[in-house]
């Protein structure tokens, strides 16, 4: 009698889970590497406060939150990506999509969202073109939102903002009027505008551009660009690397002893095990970021702290997947709908606060860059240590440091 009765509460709870339904969300990265692995663990913390907490409301029915986890292998394979993007649409019959890295691939992938007419939320490619997409041909492309990075040209408004800092403390420092600045940037779609912006403005910024240097994303080696950029003098590296060579990059530096500092992206030294990756030889390493024990907002600490206490290291930017889901939860919510039609409008004026940014979207569906607010921070590695160094306004924030001389 027991175990019937014990069969029946569990039929009766299928069926009310059943009845009650879920709000089915693809997370797309690529799954082996860091940057998906972010995108994977932002997602599952995510879902599992929402869903803790009762989860989405949809026009006063409570539903519960689903991943589908979707690895895209983007990195290595644009035809990869978008046949997981095809696969979470057509078979696993999700009904938004969240992700996103390479910038090659998510054009692409962007395409067979739009075929679909599914929201694409992303969370991690800067190339511009995605959001010119919905400003040159809205109806089609108006599903597409980026979370997260600001766009290329943005990115460039951030980087050079930076860059004028640590250049004026070379000049205070060293007594340098004009340092030297090699740009190392790997080759790829995403980092054409961020070059060319590079080349064409950083004289007028009063550096000398000494050379630049694009290796593969996955290069093993770039010893020979180094010594060049040895050669040149250069004060100041100006990093625009995505993948695994920017540990390459940040070892070979230290174990040249080399005077100039690294500054810019390197998506790798977003992450903790950056420093024991490059054998503890990557000190004075810098790099744009989202995440530190910084006051960016009101949600970043509790996050960066929870994210940590979790996966026992800190979050890269492609760990607003989170964002991403709890902006999407507010606009199904306000709108009562899961109907992409309806939630498009609400996104568009949503005035969100997330966890590593505080903004609006424009016209463009892209983030309006602002200082503080959605142009992210600026970190340093320290004796193993990666510190937080920029805006310098924001609490927390601790000094920029030079290579001895």
């Amino acid at each position: 009698m027991l175990r019937a009765f014990i069969l029946a509460a569990a039929m009766a709870a299928a069926s009310t889970v059943q009845a009650q339904g879920t709000v089915k969300i693809a997370i797309l990265g690529p799954m082996s590497f860091v940057q998906g692995e972010n995108h994977w663990a932002g997602a599952e913390m995510a879902r599992d406060e929402i869903n803790k907490a009762g989860g989405i409301n949809v026009g006063g029915k409570k539903m519960q939150l689903e991943l589908i986890r979707a690895d895209t292998n983007e990195i290595q394979s644009v035809p990869d990506a978008t046949n997981a993007t095809e696969r979470v649409i057509t078979r696993d019959k999700a009904d938004f999509l969240i992700g996103g890295f390479r910038s090659e691939a998510v054009i692409a992938m962007q395409e067979i969202a739009m075929d679909h007419k599914k929201l694409f939320l992303g969370a991690g490619a800067a190339h511009s073109k995605l959001g010119l997409n919905v400003e040159q041909n809205y109806e089609r492309y108006k599903y597409w939102f980026r979370v997260t990075p600001t766009k290329d040209v943005d990115l460039v408004r951030t980087l050079f903002a930076v860059l004028g800092s640590v250049a004026q403390q070379i000049r205070t420092d060293l007594k340098k009027e004009q340092p030297k600045i090699a740009i190392v940037s790997e080759k790829a779609v995403w980092t054409e505008a961020l070059v060319a912006a590079a080349q064409k403005n950083l004289p007028a910024m009063k550096m000398e551009v000494v050379g630049t240097w694009q290796p593969s994303a996955v290069a093993t080696d770039v010893t020979a660009e180094l010594s060049a950029i040895e050669r040149a003098g250069a004060d100041i590296i100006y990093t625009i690397i995505s993948g695994p060579m920017g540990i390459v990059l940040g070892r070979q530096m230290g174990e040249r002893n080399m005077k100039a500092v690294a500054f810019g992206i390197n998506v790798e030294g977003q992450k903790d095990e950056f420093w024991n990756a490059t054998a503890g030889k990557a000190n004075f390493v810098a790099t744009l970021d989202t995440y530190a024990e910084v006051e960016m907002t009101p949600k970043t600490i509790p996050f960066v702290r929870a994210f940590r206490e979790r996966f026992k290291k800190s979050p890269t930017y492609n760990a607003a997947t989170y964002d991403a889901i709890f902006a999407l939860k507010q606009a199904i919510e306000t709108a009562g709908t899961l109907d992409a039609e309806k939630l498009v409008p609400v996104l568009e004026t949503q005035d969100y606060v997330g966890t590593g940014a505080h903004g609006k979207y424009d016209k463009r569906h892209d983030l309006i860059w602002e200082v503080g607010k959605t142009a992210g921070i600026a970190v340093q590695w320290q004796d193993g240590k990666k510190v937080p160094f920029w805006p310098p306004q924001v609490k927390g924030m601790q000094p920029f440091r030079l290579p001895a001389r």
